[in-house]
This record gives C-alpha cells, structure tokens and sequence, in this order.
C-alpha cells in the first residue's frame, strides 16, 4: 500500500518551514520522538544538524535507521 506524502509544518531550530513526508514516515516519527521524551520540533531539529542537504530524506534515514536497531536489538534477543 502506498503511503501520499503531505507536507507538514515544523519548526527547525526555531525556523518555521516545512517538510514533505508519507504519512508511515511522519507517524513513525512522531512516536519516537515520544519514545525519545523529546518534542517533535526538537527531534527533527537534531536531525537537521546532521543532515547533508534534503531534510526529508534525512528524516526518512533517521526513521529507517531507528527501526533497523529495534529489529536488530529484538533479533539479539529473541530465543532460537
């Protein structure tokens, strides 16, 4: 199933703009941030610190990155 991208608005490093994402990234996003104990806003702006030029793809890396650990840690630790 594909996923339409929406552009959201955000706030970098107190700068308004915003970003085009599929909604399973943003989603995805959001909840590690709460995971992460830290606003939306705040997470995306440490992101953006590393980037190399397009913050959306750097946030689509971000989300895919964090979800490789947890697969990685869960397969570390599962029996078998």
């Amino acid at each position: 199933m594909l996923s339409k991208i929406k552009k959201h608005s955000i706030a970098v490093a107190g700068h308004k703009t915003s970003i085009a994402l599929e909604k399973d990234f943003y989603d995805e996003l959001k909840k590690i941030s709460e995971e992460k104990g830290t606003s939306l806003n705040n997470l995306i702006t440490e992101i953006d610190k590393n980037k190399n030029k397009n913050l959306s793809s750097a946030i689509r890396l971000f989300v895919l990155q964090e979800l490789k650990q947890r697969i990685s840690k869960y397969e570390n630790h599962s029996p078998g």
